[in-house]
């Protein structure tokens, strides 16, 4: 019998302003105790405290922000003879999206002293900036794949 755990195939539902798949997953993983609609508040209030500073679309500030926080690599944990080795993995498709919405999601928690929504349009902006903590947590991902690149045989 595999030992692998089943994969199982996701259906994202898109959301009801925008239509777009990405927006739904991003509501999904923001909603707490099943309460989709003060998520979706969150998230369109976001949008348009990012129209309101910088007279762009909030969704093309939010697309961007995900895209350059997608991480290329990742470090997956091998035990190889007794030892365990950081092997750096490339990263691809959805498990990219994943990953990058944790990050800001994880961000804007992090974040102290403003509504959600607030916290959320800030780190939208600096994402799509190449800056705050959810590109750092990018950059420290690649540097450690790249310090470990020795070990990429192993993958």
């Amino acid at each position: 019998m595999s030992r692998r755990k089943r994969k199982y195939i996701k259906h994202w539902q898109p959301d009801p302003r925008y239509n777009n798949i990405l927006v739904g997953r991003f509501i999904s993983s923001i909603m707490q105790r099943g309460k989709r609609s003060v998520a979706e508040k969150i998230i369109y209030d976001s949008f348009d405290i990012i129209h309101e500073r910088t007279k762009k679309g909030g969704l093309n500030i939010f697309e961007q922000a995900i895209k350059n926080v997608s991480p290329l690599l990742e470090l997956k944990s091998r035990r190889i003879g007794g030892a365990n080795y950081q092997v750096p993995i490339q990263v691809v498709g959805e498990r990219r999206q994943t990953l990058a919405i944790r990050w800001i999601l994880a961000a804007c928690r992090s974040r102290k002293g403003k509504k959600m929504a607030e916290k959320l349009a800030d780190e939208f902006s600096d994402a799509s900036n190449k800056t705050g903590t959810a590109m750092k947590k990018r950059e420290d991902t690649h540097r450690m794949a790249e310090a470990n690149r020795a070990f990429a045989h192993f993958a």
